[in-house]
């Protein structure tokens, strides 16, 4: 009888109890919290970049917003190859790759400005996010790895609530580096050579952000390269990743999945317009570098909503929390699209507040008891973020014949998809066994 290696007295490989218990490494908290914040402040300057690109190239709502369509198609082509990297290079050594691609589609700002062409910008933001998708498919399981898993719902909020620390922070930066200049000249007074000039010089403020996030980049895979060998193999490196998909027979994991799409759709779309919404004169009627220094509130609700969320969770129920969240979202959504001046403006911010723990306890209610397939798990879940580049722009294309307001009826319907699941999944999976 062949006896594996790796097999204790007990019967159990040391790589399942690292699975079932996980891993006691505080030093690689701070790595993986380091990555929330980065990869989320990047993918929320994509709200400031929608009306700098909308402006220069006088774009229709649902053109702009194909911004959001070409970073987040990138999550449905690389969540599944992303998973691969995991499961033969391992995760720290994934995330030093993810970080280097981020690194790539930052440089492919300079031709894109200098090309002067909508659709290079494009690439350059589909590169970007194929990096950040492996980051993303890397430490959504991971820090469920480091620690009890009894507490993943709380500890995931937590490192949840880093990203959001890194999107109240970017737009509000990223809105007086890119914004400053919106609105100084009328673009469809311009045509040929002159228009050509305009939007090279204008664009490269962009270059210089995106620049400065390259060098930031490189530094933060040195350290992560540096910490490869940490952790060894602890995932299911084993047969076709193409076999991730038939989680999706399991009821929990394929409607927390599809609950992610939503999810990720109806927050992307609010966000890419809350700019253009309080510039509406009927709003709040800001310039647009004033709407663009609110998006923080939007996205610092959620930082601040996940920091609570950490306790909360631990003594409520991820599934009714979830539910009562999403509750808010559409009441708040409702307040806003029948309501004038601050109020309707506020009640849109607020709906970050309700956001805030929405991500991550799906994907840990979804990605219960999973064990040793978490990575092809968050592969697939990785893949639903492709509502990002779905939803926003049906949103705005609603937007472009009917009003904001009435778009933002999408969103709400999202959510209540969300409330559902919420209930559904209010009481603890059972333990799944190993497929």
């Amino acid at each position: 009888m062949h006896v594996d290696p790796t097999t204790t007295a007990t019967g159990t490989s040391p790589v399942d109890e690292t699975a079932t218990k996980g891993v006691n490494a505080p030093d690689l908290q701070v790595f993986v919290f380091a990555l929330f914040f980065t990869f989320g402040g990047i993918t929320s300057l994509n709200d400031v970049i929608i009306p700098k690109l909308k402006d220069l190239f006088t774009l229709s709502y649902a053109q702009a917003l194909l911004v959001q369509s070409a970073f987040f198609a990138a999550y449905f082509i690389f969540s599944i190859p992303a998973a691969a990297i995991v499961r033969k290079a391992g995760y720290l050594r994934a995330a030093s790759i993810g970080l280097l691609t981020m690194t790539a589609g930052c440089l492919l700002f300079v031709p894109a400005s200098q090309s002067g062409t909508f659709v290079v910008f494009l690439l350059a933001l589909f590169v970007l996010a194929a990096g950040i998708t492996t980051v993303q498919v890397v430490s959504n399981p991971l820090i469920s790895l480091l620690g009890n898993p009894r507490t993943a719902h709380s500890r995931l909020t937590f490192a949840q609530a880093f990203n959001s620390f890194g999107t109240t922070i970017f737009p509000y930066v990223g809105s007086i580096l890119i914004l400053g200049s919106l609105a100084t000249v009328d673009v469809s007074t311009l045509t040929g050579a002159a228009l050509d000039a305009y939007r090279t010089a204008e664009t490269q403020v962009v270059v210089r952000t995106y620049l400065g996030l390259a060098v930031a980049l490189v530094i933060v895979a040195a350290v992560v390269w540096t910490r490869r060998n940490r952790l060894g193999n602890v995932v299911d490196d084993t047969g076709s990743v193409l076999k991730a998909f038939g989680l999706l027979e399991r009821p929990r994991f394929g409607l927390g999945a599809m609950c992610i799409f939503l999810y990720v759709g109806a927050e992307v779309a609010i966000g890419s317009l809350i700019v253009n919404y309080l510039m509406q004169a009927e709003v709040m009627g800001l310039g647009a570098e004033s709407a663009g220094k609110h998006v923080p509130f939007y996205w610092g609700g959620a930082m601040v909503g996940r920091f609570i969320g950490a306790y909360l969770l631990r003594i409520v129920s991820p599934g009714k929390v979830l539910a009562a969240v999403a509750t808010g979202s559409i009441t708040l959504i409702l307040i806003s699209a029948n309501t004038t001046g601050a109020v309707s403006g506020w009640a849109l911010l607020a709906i970050g507040l309700m956001n805030s723990i929405m991500f991550p306890t799906i994907f840990s209610l979804a990605s219960e008891g999973l064990g040793r397939r978490a990575a092809e798990g968050s592969g697939i879940i990785a893949m639903a973020i492709v509502g990002g580049a779905i939803i926003p722009p049906l949103t705005g294309l609603i937007a472009d014949h009917s009003t904001l307001q009435f778009a933002m009826l999408l969103p709400a319907l999202c959510y209540a998809i969300i409330l559902a699941y919420g209930i559904y999944a209010r009481r603890p999976a059972p333990e799944l066994a190993a497929a």
